[in-house]
């Protein structure tokens, strides 16, 4: 690898409003120290293969940026200026392919698009000028990323080694309704009190995505051993010593993975399309003979006995009204969901995760705790009920 990308610097490691906190916790126990903590991520350092193994291990997060330069800015002109200063030509390949996203926040300029061409115009510039050719570019986020953050004054510029959304891991081929992001269902998982030494049950699965993360977890399997293609696999520094670090790293986290399941984790939907999916789902991620599959209403969802000194877990995730379901239909099923619960469900933790608060009353039963989060732009809780037998029933 070039010194650049041997030298530790700064990695900004991106995610959804209300997730930093388990990001934090999986960057931590990584071994990588938190240096600060934002709204939407997490900084810490590390090298070029630090960044690859980020990228191989984060369930929560959606990308891992490399720092290549922090400026201080004026204009436009300062923008180009600076970004030609940084030596892409030991970056960026002359015959490959460059795609630049940003956020930008700054009186200097009223047009991300323009800071975008302009910051892409100071690469491609820089490496024809020393190269005699330049990359293609466009807004395929597939091949090398490069993502620009202009706020105020102040600019940093970064290598994207994700590319596309760490959130899009690969697996899920046969999407079914309005699905649960992959990261958004780890960081769900991650609040709950579920032991992963007990059954976790996910009634209305949809199209799997749930259960299939927490069987991952279980497993403590790498969510980037299920994806083929990163951001970091299309610059120089993925040249043959680091093609066989990344063998490495993920030989690693093959033999870290348990190889049993001495609980179940039960996925039902009453859509035998839905089950489908999301059986044909857990086969691309590698955990489909340690799930159980049931085509049902969720009230007939099998829950094991829970036994003394576990923490099993069931999930629901049900419709909000705000898209798919009228909501004067769905408070029946709010209500049932609660009837569920107190008699099928004792010993268990009982969760639900929905954007609707007003149908979550329906469910009759005392939320013990209350989970802010975001499914896209909704505003959501996930609602936690530890369940007794003869839970009575209460308001919200």
């Amino acid at each position: 690898m070039q010194n650049r990308f041997l030298t530790k610097t700064r990695i900004l490691i991106t995610c959804p409003k209300r997730m930093t906190t388990y990001l934090r916790m999986e960057a931590e126990a990584l071994g990588y120290a938190v240096l600060q903590e934002a709204p939407a991520g997490i900084l810490t350092e590390g090298t070029f293969t630090d960044a690859m193994r980020l990228n191989l291990h984060i369930r929560t997060g959606h990308r891992v940026l490399f720092q290549l330069g922090r400026f201080f800015l004026r204009s436009p002109d300062d923008l180009f200026k600076s970004v030609s200063t940084i030596d892409w030509e030991n970056i960026i390949p002359a015959d490959g392919y460059l795609s630049v996203i940003s956020s930008v926040e700054t009186e200097s300029i009223t047009n991300t698009q323009f800071a975008n061409v302009k910051c892409k115009d100071a690469i491609v510039d820089r490496i024809r000028k020393k190269r005699g050719t330049r990359p293609d570019s466009g807004p395929d986020t597939s091949r090398a990323v490069v993502f620009l953050y202009w706020k105020d004054s102040e600019c940093f510029i970064y290598l994207d080694t994700s590319g596309e959304s760490l959130s899009q891991r690969g697996y899920r081929t046969m999407p079914w309704k309005a699905p649960m992001r992959e990261s958004l269902a780890s960081a769900v998982i991650m609040a709950t009190k579920w032991d992963k030494i007990s059954p976790f049950v996910n009634p209305m699965c949809g199209s799997g995505t749930l259960a299939i993360e927490a069987a991952q977890i279980a497993l403590n399997q790498a969510p980037g051993l299920t994806r083929e293609n990163f951001g970091f696999m299309h610059v120089l520094g993925y040249n043959h010593d680091a093609r066989k670090v990344w063998k490495v790293l993920q030989n690693k986290a093959r033999e870290a993975m348990l190889t049993e399941l001495p609980f179940a984790i039960i996925a039902s939907d009453m859509s035998e399309e839905a089950v489908t999916a999301a059986r044909h789902n857990a086969e691309k991620a590698g955990v489909e003979r340690f799930l159980r599959f049931e085509v049902c209403d969720f009230a007939q969802t099998t829950v094991p006995e829970a036994l003394a000194n576990t923490q099993p877990a069931v999930m629901l995730n049900p419709e909000y009204g705000l898209r798919l379901g009228d909501e004067t239909a769905l408070e029946a099923t709010y209500k049932a969901i609660g009837d569920f619960f107190k008699q099928c469900c004792a010993g268990y933790m009982g969760y639900v995760f929905t954007g609707n608060l007003d149908l979550a009353k329906k469910i009759g039963l005392k939320a013990k705790r209350r989970v802010e989060f975001y499914n896209a732009d909704v505003e959501c809780r996930l609602l936690e009920y530890e369940l007794y037998a003869g839970t009575r029933r209460t308001d919200v």
